[in-house]
């Protein structure tokens, strides 16, 4: 598929609707260049790029799938509505995205590098069980003793139920302590976010030791995943943070986010392996071995201004994403697909700031809710935003600080959590997820 990368006509002195100056695409393009050496971190708060660009399409899209996410659905026999653990890639990056997603971060509680690989393996025994439709342990006939699988998926299909693993900075270096002597074997390409201003992050909720991103089509099913993952891992690792999520559309249409516009139109120019070899899978070239044909995942919770969001004009809403509601289409154009045209958009809206630093990744996110605000009365609700990508350095920070000063939608959002991980290959069967890190 062809990548949109229109060139957009660079004039220093227009002005959009609202008469604040407008910043020429050129402009952008060296602010870009700058983000890379590192000029503007620390800079804004992140931009709504990383707040809705970023659901896909969802499971129920007639788009064809990326190779990896065919290798994935294909390679195992014999269980309906099941996608393997083991593979060559990770299940859950590629993998179109399920309706409902519960995310969890671990802090490891101790610095036995013995037993950190022994949880891997229980771990991965325990996912290749679960995304097969399993139960997990050993069947305690005698009930003499707390079952090992909690029993609340028994008699339910695995519902398209895949388990993603990433490993944190904290799990190679913490306060300057190589806690399992992995410190050597940490990415370059794998580097914290650095502190935004404008950004509301609770330490408690952002950072971990490892990931896991439990996705499918049941809420139950990708809740029974992280409890019985959690419960298995107590003496070893605890969850720092959890965060469930959701997202619908009907068949083959683009998912909305809480703000009602359509979510995720650009994601198709990556739904090619050459794009996805280019902007999302770690290259032998500037990875260590064991990442090679692993990815680096960035989360971010934003929470979204919804109540003063319901009471902006339409107008303003689609001026500040640079798409009209309902069609999805970009301005000056008819259809959701149709190319954007950079001349007919705000420099301060979401598409164009986005289109325009040229930097892409691979988007799975999901909306949440956590019901009213205690102090505000407010609804809590917002994005889970999630990003695949090659470089958090190179990719992820480059576009949030460029984004967090120039976003129309910064009024309506705040971020509330981050963090980073290297998520390493697929595992095979007989091995387990990121084995070749611990050899």
């Amino acid at each position: 598929m062809k990548l949109e990368n229109e060139k957009a006509p660079e004039p220093q002195q227009e002005r959009n609707e609202s008469g604040k100056s407008k910043m020429s695409r050129r402009e952008l393009l060296k602010l870009s260049a700058a983000a890379g050496t590192g000029m503007f971190v620390g800079m804004g708060g992140m931009g709504a790029f990383m707040s809705f660009s970023g659901i896909l399409k969802s499971s129920s899209s007639s788009q064809e799938p990326s190779s990896a996410a065919k290798d994935n659905q294909t390679s195992q026999t014999g269980v309906a509505g099941s996608i393997p653990f083991y593979g060559t890639k990770q299940a859950g990056i590629a993998t179109p995205p399920q309706k409902y997603m519960c995310f969890a971060a671990f802090d490891i509680v101790h610095a036995d590098r013995m037993k950190l690989e022994q949880l891997c393996k229980t771990w991965t025994d325990y996912s290749a069980n679960m995304t097969a439709g399993k139960s997990v342990g050993k069947a305690n006939l005698e009930g003499l003793a707390p079952p090992d699988d909690t029993g609340e998926t028994h008699e339910l299909p695995p519902a398209q139920l895949t388990i993603t693993f990433g490993f944190g900075p904290t799990l190679f270096r913490k306060d300057g302590v190589d806690r399992f002597g992995l410190a050597a074997k940490q990415p370059d390409e794998l580097v914290d976010i650095p502190a935004m201003p404008g950004d509301a992050l609770t330490e408690q909720e952002s950072g971990g030791d490892v990931c896991i991103q439990a996705c499918s089509d049941d809420p139950v099913v990708s809740f029974h995943a992280i409890r019985n993952l959690a419960r298995v891992a107590q003496g070893t690792a605890k969850i720092r943070w959890v965060q469930e999520g959701f997202l619908s559309a009907p068949d083959g249409q683009t998912p909305r986010n809480l703000f009602g516009f359509k979510d995720g139109t650009a994601n198709n120019e990556l739904e090619n392996d050459q794009a996805m070899e280019r902007y999302v899978w770690a290259s032998p070239s500037n990875n260590p071995l064991w990442m090679t044909g692993g990815t680096y995942l960035a989360v971010r919770k934003i929470r979204m201004f919804i109540d003063e969001w319901d009471q902006t004009a339409l107008q303003k809403q689609e001026a500040t994403f640079g798409r009209q509601k309902e069609s999805g289409a970009p301005f000056g154009k008819k259809n959701e697909a149709d190319a954007v045209s950079m001349r007919h958009i705000p420099t301060d809206s979401h598409v164009w700031l986005a289109r325009g630093t040229g930097t892409k990744m691979w988007r799975r996110s999901y909306s949440y809710s956590r019901g009213l605000d205690a102090t505000s009365g407010d609804l809590d609700a917002g994005l889970l935003f999630i990003s695949f990508q090659q470089s958090i350095k190179n990719q992820f920070i480059p576009m949030l600080s460029i984004l967090a000063q120039h976003d129309a939608l910064n009024k309506y959002t705040s971020h509330l959590s981050s963090a980073v991980f290297a998520c390493p290959p697929g595992a095979q069967e007989g091995s387990f997820i990121g084995e070749a890190l611990f050899r």
